[in-house]
């Protein structure tokens, strides 16, 4: 007879099917609670620049380019008008102080000199006129008084003896009233002559100083008119380069008119264009460096622009201690424009990724080397070469700092 046989529990398609179950709950727990859930992209390592973060001197400077111009420019503007008879120098020559560039030509100018030069004449000649005047008025005065003191002594000669005969009873009374009479009458008559002559002698002196003060401003008038036409020569006011000269001969020049300048090669500075986001940090002092041919020259700013073109202003830079010696006028340099002291700070190098993240985040390498996850941070300062790193990443670490412009939205890139 055959046997009833009892019927395995685990059969083989049992197992299948628990293993399965097993398999599947825990490949569902991995996915919900295990398993990293952050979007990723695989990218080349090759074409990434990876950075590491440091400790160290963070030295604040922005890079400006200089242009070596002379330490003294000095500007030619004609100081009277007129058209240009004779070009005596072309631009680009040595000249000397005093030397002769132009000649103008200015006829009314000239006329103007004439007409002052006779007005002066004229008060020279009244002025002589009237100090002769004055000589023969006191001439004539001494000559009066003279006939006058001859007249009063014969009067008082002869009054004199009236009054003796007059007491005597020799002579009547009318004999000695009429003596009496002319005395007195030559007398105040002396003294009337005496003021008018004082009178007119006070006018003269008056009439002269008068003509003497109108005489000395009509000179100067004719003196500056000299120095006028002296002008219509524009010379060399220093020793230098004249760099420029912007007229020719035929040409009409108005007063004030620029018309070159002139180089004094005794020494150099650099005219410095500024971004003009540092203008509130530019003030007369700020030191900076510059390489000339495998030296560093030292410079500080002098003079500052406040004028704003284009965002950008200008400043001076003068050499501390003398300019390079083979430097020329137009040459331009990079010049390291230090914007404070330098300080103890976590650095990252500067790179591309910024312009993406605004500094805000970065993708941070791992311990393991194979991929890189996002990482919020915070920057401070910035130079040329590095961000100032204040919160998010330690010394030592690894950073992409090249463009993530093609990561998209990814927190991890595996390599």
């Amino acid at each position: 007879m055959d046997k009833i046989k009892p019927k395995k529990f685990w059969t083989t398609q049992r197992i299948g099917i628990i293993a399965g179950s097993l398999l599947l709950v825990g490949f569902l727990v991995y996915q919900f609670f295990l398993s990293d859930k952050r979007t990723k992209l695989n990218v080349d390592q090759e074409k990434l620049t990876v950075s590491t973060v440091s400790q160290g001197k963070f030295d604040e400077f922005i890079v400006v380019t200089g242009v070596v111009q002379p330490l003294k420019t000095i500007q030619l503007d004609a100081i009277v008008g007129g058209y240009v008879t004779e070009k005596l120098i072309e631009g680009g020559n040595m000249v000397k102080q005093g030397e002769v560039l132009l000649k103008l030509e200015n006829q009314n100018l000239k006329l103007s000199f004439l007409q002052s030069e006779t007005e002066a004449s004229r008060l020279v000649n009244d002025l002589q006129n009237t100090r002769q005047s004055l000589r023969i008025a006191r001439f004539n005065l001494q000559k009066t008084l003279s006939e006058l003191d001859f007249q009063i002594d014969q009067a008082k000669d002869a009054h004199d003896r009236n009054i003796k005969l007059y007491k005597d009873k020799v002579i009547p009374d009318a004999e000695y009233l009429k003596t009496k009479r002319e005395f007195e009458r030559l007398t105040k008559q002396r003294d009337i002559e005496v003021e008018s002559q004082k009178y007119q002698e006070e006018n003269s002196k008056m009439q002269i100083t008068q003509l003497e003060g109108t005489l000395a401003s009509t000179q100067k008038n004719v003196n500056l008119w000299r120095q006028t036409l002296e002008n219509l020569s524009v010379k060399a006011p220093v020793s230098g380069l004249l760099s420029s000269m912007n007229v020719e001969v035929g040409s009409n020049i108005n007063q004030g008119q620029n018309i070159g300048q002139i180089d004094d090669l005794n020494g150099f500075k650099m005219r410095v264009s500024v971004d003009e986001h540092y203008i509130s940090r530019i003030f007369a002092g700020l030191v900076g460096s510059m390489d000339f041919n495998g030296k560093e020259y030292e410079l500080k700013i002098i003079k500052i622009y406040p004028e704003v073109a284009s965002g950008r202003f200008e400043v001076d830079m003068a050499f501390e201690k003398g300019a390079p010696e083979l430097i020329k006028r137009g040459q331009s340099a990079p010049i390291r424009l230090q914007l404070g002291q330098p300080s103890q700070a976590t650095l990252l190098p500067v790179g591309g990724f910024f312009s993406e993240t605004g500094g805000n985040w970065v993708y941070v390498v791992g311990e393991d080397g194979k991929r890189a996850a996002k990482r919020k941070i915070t920057l401070g300062r910035k130079n040329p070469e590095y961000f100032e790193v204040l919160e998010g990443l330690k010394p030592g670490e690894k950073v992409i700092t090249s463009s993530y412009e093609n990561f998209g939205d990814n927190e991890v890139l595996e390599f």
